[in-house]
Parts: C-alpha cells; sequence; structure tokens
C-alpha cells in the first residue's frame, strides 16, 4: 500500500511511494493542451510531476513564469493534494539574469547588506572559462562557488517554493560546483534553501535532487533521492532500431537530509532529452553506424517518440521491469511530456497518423483536448496497476556495487564460495553485454545466500536461447544441463522464451551444483 503523507520531513517508504508513481511532466507550465493533460494525470494516477515547470532559456517575463507556475501548482493540487510538483533550477545563465532585480530577503538570507540592483551575469561565471562552460557571449555554466550563483540559485528556489512547488531538479550538479572543492558552499546553499522550505513550502520542506550517483561528504547526503537517464547498447541482430539497457553506476548511500539511513538512496531513472535528431536522411549514414550514435542517432526521448504505437508501448513494459529487476530502490519515471528538440514527428495511434508535426512528446490518448497524444496514457496506467513484485524475484542488494558471496564458506565442506558467478550465453546482448562473455560484470549473478546465486534479466524478444553459468568468470568449470562441469562453453542449457519482456531468473545453487532458469510472470 502507498502511503503520501508528509510533513517537515519524508520517510523512506513514503518517498518510494511517490517515485513509485513518477511521471516526467517537463514543461507542463506552458502546455496548450492543459486541462487534457489533467485529466490524464488523474487518470493514470500520477503523484510525482518531474520537471513540471523550470527554464532552460528565460522566457520574456520571468514574473510571468513564476505567476504560470503558481496557476498550475493551484490547478494539480485542486485535482489531487497529495501531488508533488517538481521544477528545475538547471546549469544554465543567460545574459537575461541581468533584468532581474534581486529582492531584500535574499541578501538577507546570506549575511549580507541588501543592495538595490539585478542581478548580474559576469559575476556568475567561472574565472578561467573553460572549454564548454561558456557557450556563446550570452550563455553558461555557473560557478556555485560565486556569491552571486547562489543568490540565483536560492533566489529561483524560494520563488518556486511560494508558487506551491516541493520538488527541485537541480541539473548538472558536478559541472556547476566544479570549484566548490569538498562542497562545502553547495551543501550551505542547500542549507538555506530547505530552511525556507521550512517555513514556506506546503508541507514543510522540498525535494531536491540532481543528475548524479550521489554525494555524501562526513555521511551526509547532499540530495533527497538522485537521478539519472539510462544507458543503452543497440540489438543488431533483429529488424529496426532495437536497444536493451545496461545497468550503469549506484546510489551512493548516507544519512539522508530527512534524518534516516540508507545504504542506497532510492533513484529516479528517465529518459532524457538533449536535442533531437543527431543525423539526417540525406547523410547517407550506415545503418550500424547510426547504432551506435547517442540512441540510433536520436536522443532518448526522440528515439522512443518515433517508434510505433506497438514499440512504444513495449519498450515501456521493457523499461518498467528492467528498472526493477536491476536496482533495489530506483523507479521508471513515466514519460507524459517532453521536448522532442529538433525533431519533428508526426505521431500515429492505432494505425491512424495525425494530421501535423509534433514537437513535444506527449502520452496522452489522442482526441479534442490533445490532438497530437502519442497515446500510451493506458499502458502506463496498466503497468502500474499490474506491477509484479519483480525485486524480490530478482535478489538484488540495495547496492548494486556489492554482489556479495566475497567471505563466505560451504557449511558442509569448508569450500571458500566463489565471490564471482556469471551467466552467460547467446542471450547476453539482449542484456546489455557480450554474447558467450564467460567474464562480463553485465551479466554477474548476486550472491542471495546459503550458497545461491541469482541474476533477473529481461528478455525483450521471445525466441531460443543458450545459457550457462561460470564460477569464478572462467571457463574451467562450467554448469549448465546437469550438475557435472564441463570445461570450455560447448555445452549449454535450452531457454525458450514465447513472450516479449518475458522476466527470467537465473539461479545457480553451488553446493548442488545445479543451474535453472525461472520464468516469472
Amino acid at each position: 500500500m502507498n502511503e503520501y503523507a508528509f510533513q517537515g520531513s519524508i520517510s523512506e517508504r513514503v518517498l518510494e511511494s511517490y517515485l513509485a508513481r513518477a511521471v516526467t511532466a517537463a514543461g507542463l507550465v506552458n502546455s496548450d493542451t492543459l486541462d487534457d493533460d489533467l485529466r490524464m494525470i488523474a487518470n493514470i494516477g500520477a503523484k510525482f510531476l518531474g520537471r513540471s515547470s523550470g527554464v532552460w532559456e528565460m522566457e520574456a517575463d520571468d514574473e510571468a513564469h513564476f505567476a504560470k507556475s503558481e496557476r498550475l501548482a493551484a490547478r494539480v493540487h485542486a485535482i489531487d493534494g497529495d501531488i508533488i510538483l517538481q521544477t528545475c533550477i538547471f546549469e544554465a545563465i543567460f545574459k537575461e539574469a541581468n533584468r532581474v532585480p534581486i529582492p531584500a530577503w535574499v541578501f538577507e538570507a546570506f549575511g549580507l547588506p541588501p543592495e538595490e540592483r539585478t542581478f548580474q551575469f559576469e559575476r556568475m561565471l567561472f574565472d578561467n572559462r573553460p572549454a564548454g562552460y561558456v557557450w556563446d557571449e550570452n550563455g553558461a555554466i555557473p560557478n556555485i562557488d560565486k556569491t552571486e550563483a547562489q543568490l540565483w540559485f536560492y533566489y529561483r528556489a524560494a520563488r518556486y517554493i511560494d508558487a506551491g512547488f516541493e520538488a527541485i531538479h537541480m541539473g548538472q550538479i558536478h559541472l556547476y560546483t566544479a570549484d566548490d572543492i569538498g562542497f562545502a558552499k553547495t551543501y550551505a546553499l542547500f542549507d538555506k534553501i530547505r530552511a525556507y522550505a521550512a517555513g514556506h513550502a506546503r508541507r514543510g520542506m522540498v525535494l531536491l535532487d540532481a543528475h548524479t550517483h550521489g554525494v555524501n561528504v562526513g555521511g551526509r547526503l547532499l540530495f533527497d533521492f538522485h537521478s539519472m537517464p539510462y544507458s543503452r547498447m543497440p540489438i543488431l541482430d533483429k529488424p529496426g532500431d532495437s536497444l536493451a539497457l545496461v545497468r550503469e553506476g549506484f546510489s551512493e548511500g548516507g544519512t539522508t537530509p530527512s534524518g534516516w539511513q540508507t545504504d542506497s538512496l532510492p533513484l529516479l531513472m528517465e529518459f532524457d532529452n538533449w536535442g533531437g535528431k543527431f543525423f539526417k536522411e540525406e547523410d547517407g549514414i550506415p545503418f550500424e553506424r547510426r547504432a551506435w550514435m547517442e540512441w540510433w542517432g536520436y536522443d532518448q526521448i526522440t528515439w522512443f517518440a518515433s517508434r510505433s504505437e506497438e514499440r512504444r508501448n513495449a519498450f515501456l513494459d521493457y523499461t518498467y521491469k528492467w528498472t526493477a529487476t536491476h536496482f533495489a530502490n530506483a523507479h521508471f519515471q513515466m514519460p507524459v511530456r517532453r521536448t522532442l528538440g529538433n525533431c519533428r514527428i508526426v505521431p500515429r495511434v492505432h494505425g491512424i497518423e495525425a494530421a501535423s508535426a509534433s514537437v513535444c512528446y506527449q502520452a496522452n490518448m489522442p482526441g479534442a483536448g490533445c490532438p497530437l497524444g502519442f497515446g500510451q496514457e493506458e499502458t502506463i496506467k496498466r503497468i502500474w496497476s499490474d506491477a509484479g513484485d519483480w525485486r524480490q524475484h530478482a535478489n538484488v542488494p540495495r547496492t548494486s556495487q556489492h554482489y556479495g558471496g566475497e567471505e563466505e564458506y560451504d557449511p558442509s565442506t569448508g569450500v571458500k564460495l566463489p565471490s564471482r558467478v556469471i551467466v552467460y550465453g547467446d542471450f547476453q546482448h539482449h542484456a546489455g553485454a557480450v554474447n558467450h562473455d564467460s567474464n562480463s560484470e553485465t551479466t554477474r549473478m548476486y550472491y542471495a545466500g546459503d550458497g545461491r546465486y541469482a541474476l533477473a534479466c529481461v528478455f525483450p524478444y521471445p525466441g531460443e536461447y543458450e545459457y550457462a553459468v561460470a564460477p569464478y568468470g572462467t571457463l574451467s568449470q562450467t554448469y549448465s544441463i546437469d550438475r557435472y562441469p564441463r570445461s570450455g562453453s560447448s555445452t549449454k542449457a535450452k531457454l525458450i522464451i514465447e513472450q516479449a519482456n518475458t522476466v527470467v531468473v537465473f539461479r545457480y545453487d553451488f553446493a548442488d551444483r545445479r543451474v535453472t532458469a525461472e520464468t516469472i510472470g
């Protein structure tokens, strides 16, 4: 049972309840189909609306932006008062900031005498202008080591909190903190933002996250949860632009801002955007080369949106199961709204082509309220309502960099158990690895206790596959069809997958020396 009540701090259970119903609703504040968007949000049961406000390049009227943000929050909370809206303060500053007056309360929060002036773009920049940190004369990455940048971040955070937002995505944290060695000024800034939220936010707190695997200084975590986009590997033996997702990194643990301890902080994973399409058809780029360009030559959300309705639905199902079986505490942030950058896509739903091209992916079912909907609304609702307990079957530990079994011994023989056990075969490229690689970390099994090892994989395509297990990651002894070891990789067991996106749990029992493959769900 999900729980959504919090005040002043948030428990791990409540936080995970929100992340389990999180969506990316980027730019919802500027949607021209807002009535239908809100209908969809209520229909699917979303509880966390990621990136629903915030700006990259500043809008012409900054005050109007905050007024729109406040109206959006009021409309959303009229539908469901439990919903958390997230806004963004990105790793980007533009000269238009010079138009924004600095209120006296911002100076006072930093113990500075108030001045009658606006923010100053030049005061926020890195002194040595590192390559890629200044984009042109008008835009750059701010330097959080500079007081002016801290004033800017604090000001915008407070304005969004006043508007009714209870979460802020802080962008590419490791870029703008490059000069803040040890993160001392960043922690101090975030403390000020959290102190403001304690007295002004709807429920006395604000959730802060960023694209990071974590920042921990002295055992204290900087963020309330972490966020990351997905990594991928192309599947080249299937028709079309198929992809396998690949586990990358981990989520740092420590003491959270709400005071509880964790070995690994809850994590949101999303389909990111960074420009749209990176090739032109007239460029004649070979299909195999495109496979390794970004996501077949697109950013993540544009690749997803460019697929057929059937394949979009299937990939949502695959991504949901993949996330649950690869991380004990990661959640798939369902895409419901996100820019397509420079790409223009004519959506097709139920075989019917829209009348015009879209510059924004929207999961809405198409209709009068949202003519350019891509139609994943009911799929998201179904996935959430039918969600199985994939994590329990996967046996993934909280910290995915720890596989277990380092100092374990068989109680009956005293033989030390292997800490590395690899399941391998001709299925591995569907798991983001190289086929028949008995030394692959990507398909390394986790120690589940009592001499047993397990690994869950999502098979995106039906077919017949071969597999075996290599203790220690070598071919000196492998197990597959029975309890007798083989030397080399020629003997493998067979597995028949009848349905796409099937979850399979491979298991290996050290004492019994048997390997099994169990289909789940």
